[in-house]
């Protein structure tokens, strides 16, 4: 008795944020930087901690968006809900990315982060971009390499034709266990996500160093300053409108936000992002058809930095681009834009086809956006799950799908 009253006395005194997950992670972070400034050649050493988690993580992601949809659609009783859920998600994705290519043509117009000197910069060799300019986007390729593509169409076919089917009992029975496996398994390997978040940390500081964003600090600091302001006003405006606050909803993905800034993927962040949204009151059909969705077609962030990349270029090289071409290079993006997901790299492909489209601003202006794309690739991945958390909410608010919770 006197054992007992003493551990419960013990646990009163832990603070809270000891219990958290994010505050390990937090700490691994601090410590991976220190590691990668101080011994470089140690901390480049720690890649394989890094990629060994991200790999783990989308080990489970094709069964948990296949569970997930297919125990949402054949849950619901109307069929044209799912083909209504999806138009809404598709038009929502292009009135929003084509809002976030435009901030970034416009901030990058106003604080002109490429009106500095070519000499000193960093280059590396962007030959193997630059190649495949010419080629523009193979959407074959694209959708063939977009394993949550493939899963999302399957699980869709799926979901549609148990649905339809009079004794499913039994087999939604059995897709709901697994579902609450995968999940339980999940939440043992989240717990390795603090060594995940070093490795990753630790290997990009070490290998690219922080002087070298010095040169082209300017530019970095105007792309997360533009997508902080997107997030804040932009994504904050459009949860005020249905009732909901930036903060509160940033609070309750802080972890997924601090495993995307170690591992520089959001695809890391993927399965627990579907989980929280549901928690926060998501239905499992909204969130089971938006969110994998928005994976590949809702890219807030990578259409943010390829739209101030290009005009960041232009200004580097001293192009004076029209409003017309201004206009035009925004068209050109919301089609290129779309297929700058699933293949590592492919970011860099798509900016090269919209330079050669374009054929004002050298293509070899690549080399020196290299350089930091580590660094930059953060904001990308940070920006992208924020809004595919936002798409989330918007649409079950608009479906009337989405339960209260506190």
């Amino acid at each position: 008795m006197v054992h007992k009253h003493f551990n419960n006395k013990v646990k009163k005194k832990i603070p809270d944020f000891f219990k958290h997950l994010t505050f390990y992670v937090l700490i691994a972070l601090v410590l991976a930087i220190f590691l990668g400034y101080f011994f470089p050649a140690v901390a480049i050493k720690m890649e394989p901690l890094g990629t060994w988690f991200v790999k783990v993580i989308k080990f489970f992601i094709p069964p948990i968006i296949f569970l997930t949809i297919v125990l949402g659609i054949s849950g619901m009783s109307d069929l044209k809900k799912v083909g209504r859920i999806g138009v809404k998600s598709l038009l929502y994705f292009e009135i929003v990315t084509t809002i976030s290519l435009a901030i970034g043509i416009l901030l990058a117009n106003i604080i002109k982060p490429g009106k500095i000197g070519k000499s000193g910069l960093p280059i590396q060799d962007a030959s193997n971009y630059t190649k495949h300019a010419a080629k523009g986007i193979d959407w074959t390729a694209f959708f063939l390499s977009n394993l949550t593509l493939q899963v999302l169409v399957a699980a869709i076919i799926a979901g549609i034709i148990l649905s339809l089917v009079k004794e499913k009992g039994k087999m939604i029975f059995y897709l709901d266990l697994a579902t609450k496996f995968v999940f339980k398994a999940l939440k043992y390997v989240m717990y390795l996500a603090p060594v995940g978040a070093f490795g990753g940390m630790a290997f990009t500081i070490g290998k690219y160093g922080i002087n070298t964003l010095l040169p082209l600090l300017k530019l970095m600091l105007t792309v997360y300053c533009t997508m902080a302001v997107f997030i804040f006003l932009v994504l904050g405006s459009v949860l005020r409108y249905y009732k909901l606050n930036i903060w509160t909803y940033l609070k309750r993905i802080k972890e997924e936000i601090l495993f995307v800034l170690g591992t520089s993927s959001s695809e890391a962040a993927l399965p627990s992002l579907m989980n929280k949204l549901e928690q926060m009151g998501c239905s499992k059909s909204v969130v089971g058809l938006v969110v994998p969705t928005g994976y590949s077609f809702n890219l807030d962030g990578t259409s943010i930095y390829l739209s101030m990349a290009t005009i960041f270029l232009a200004q580097l090289y001293n192009v004076h681009l029209s409003a017309g071409e201004l206009i035009s290079i925004l068209g050109i993006l919301m089609i290129t834009s779309k297929g700058a997901a699933g293949v590592t790299g492919s970011g860099f492909i798509v900016l090269a086809s919209t330079l050669t489209a374009i054929q004002k601003i050298p293509v070899e202006g690549l080399a020196f956006l290299l350089a930091i794309d580590k660094f930059m690739s953060e904001a990308r991945a940070i920006t992208n799950i924020i809004g595919n958390g936002v798409a989330t909410l918007v649409i079950a608010k608009s479906e009337n799908d989405f339960t209260e919770k506190k």
